[in-house]
């Protein structure tokens, strides 16, 4: 777990990523993805969190299951901008769909092995591995005991507290629930995005990183633009949800 003695008072390691946030606000409307990972960057990957099936004795273990397959499932196309509902069938398949997946993805929480194939990729791709900062929603009740002693990074809209640990190192923290919302090496090779209402995570790299991140095996990605947009209803290819205005 994230400890207290982790957490830093001088922030101006992220400020960066608040100017370029807010640059980018400035100039276009709202709910893109260049307002949720700062649009520095030649490339950029949509990461989707997995939904899950619980399998094994008593349904104890937990599988995870694409998106893609989901789609496949329901007749849906899949494709960069898809969003959750719209791959489903009916607004009461929300609850799950029996034989296909039990638990939804996480909105805001990028964790397991999910996690860890993205640094197994990341990795690759920044020179300072040993330096990397993160940064975490000061809402998470979770941080109530670091709030005195840790500084704040407005980062856009939100405030976050920072800390600095090593990719490697993070690999641990990443199992536990309090993932954090920004992450990126000091030589801002990337940066990593799970805004706290998202269902996936997006990525600004090189164009050769998005391209490693994408053909990973172990993770369902796509490639997407800053200009693209992260809300709800972006998804203009499947039929809109019946309980939706």
């Amino acid at each position: 777990m994230w400890t207290a003695d982790s957490f830093q008072r001088d922030v101006s390691a992220g400020t960066w990523v608040d100017e370029s946030l807010k640059r980018f606000a400035i100039d276009h409307r709202a709910g893109l993805v260049g307002q949720v990972v700062p649009p520095e960057f030649d490339a950029y990957a949509r990461i989707f969190h997995p939904a899950h099936r619980r399998t094994g004795p008593s349904a104890g273990q937990r599988e995870p299951i694409t998106w893609h397959a989901v789609a496949a499932a329901n007749e849906r196309t899949a494709h960069p901008l898809m969003e959750w509902e719209f791959l489903l069938p009916t607004p009461a398949a929300r609850k799950g769909q029996p034989g296909l997946w039990d638990e939804a993805p996480i909105p805001g929480e990028l964790t397991g092995p999910t996690a860890e194939a993205l640094i197994g990729v990341l990795a690759n791709f920044t020179t300072t591995p040993d330096q990397c900062w993160y940064a975490i929603w000061e809402g998470s009740t979770l941080l109530d005991d670091v709030r005195e002693n840790a500084g704040l990074l407005q980062a856009g809209n939100m405030a976050m507290f920072l800390l600095t640990d090593s990719i490697t190192a993070a690999g641990t923290q990443f199992r536990n629930l309090l993932s954090p919302n920004l992450w990126w090496p000091d030589d801002r090779a990337w940066c990593v995005a799970t805004d706290i209402d998202l269902m996936a995570s997006y990525v600004g790299a090189s164009t050769e990183c998005v391209h490693a991140i994408t053909n990973c095996s172990d993770l369902e990605a796509l490639e997407v633009s800053a200009t693209m947009s992260v809300q709800w209803d972006s998804d203009t290819i499947n039929p809109r949800p019946d309980n939706r205005s």
